[in-house]
């Protein structure tokens, strides 16, 4: 399913972003892995699949259980293995999230996960506070934790705002960095204050992929909407 779909997504991302991948070798070639991108615009998830493509893996999102039961679309996202995540209890997203990576491991396969959850509200797009979702999936089968950061995709789709169709290709720099070391919270993949410090940990390494790429120091505190009467919407995440 992934051939002919790339058939289409990168040409067509092509014509609005000239990709640059820094340090692509760092996403594993083979085996499971949960992939945390930074998330500033909507154009971001076409930009993080055609860089995972070209970097030799298949790019899986987390998707919202709902879509799963749209006639055809349902069954593309189950052709190519996108995982599902529902709003649940807090036991049943606990079960869905040990057998998401249970797949994933059985299988070999990547996931992305928006560890956000939705677009950052931070006003200079830096990475806001993190949910835990992501490293929940991680801990879960000890899979490997990759961060991820981009920037450019923001000045062909700015957050809210509208496509800006020139000029063409504009430039996108993507990051990946080194795995995050959750080796101290290995078992306590359901105990909360583990799961806030490898959060943390990890939106640390993304905001500090992100500074690299930006030529800026990262801010010492992460964006936190609820001190600023902003609500939390968008993305799905266990």
């Amino acid at each position: 399913m992934f051939w002919p779909l790339s058939w289409v997504v990168v040409p067509l991302t092509a014509i609005f972003a000239k990709i640059e991948i820094i340090d692509g070798h760092k996403l594993p070639q083979e085996g499971a892995y949960v992939l945390a991108p930074s998330h500033s615009t909507e154009f971001d998830p076409l930009i993080v699949a055609v860089a995972v493509w070209r970097m030799g893996r298949a790019p899986r999102f987390m998707a919202k259980e709902s879509l799963f039961k749209v006639p055809v679309l349902g069954w593309a996202l189950r052709a190519t293995g996108m995982v599902p995540v529902a709003r649940s209890s807090s036991a049943s997203a606990a079960r869905q999230t040990i057998e998401a990576s249970e797949i994933l491991v059985e299988h070999g396969r990547g996931v992305i996960v928006y560890p956000e959850g939705t677009l950052t509200r931070d006003p200079d797009l830096w990475p806001m506070r993190g949910k835990t979702g992501a490293v929940r999936l991680a801990l879960a089968d000890g899979i490997p934790l990759i961060p991820m950061a981009h920037w450019g995709a923001q000045d062909i789709l700015p957050r809210y705002g509208r496509l800006s169709f020139w000029p063409l290709r504009r430039p996108v720099q993507v990051i990946v960095g080194d795995p995050v070391d959750l080796g101290e919270y290995a078992g306590k993949g359901t105990q909360p204050a583990a799961l806030v410090a490898g959060t943390d940990r990890l939106m640390n390494a993304i905001a500090q992929l992100l500074s690299q790429l930006r030529g800026v120091p990262a801010p010492a505190k992460r964006w936190n909407p609820s001190e600023h009467g902003q609500k939390e919407t968008g993305r799905l995440e266990p």
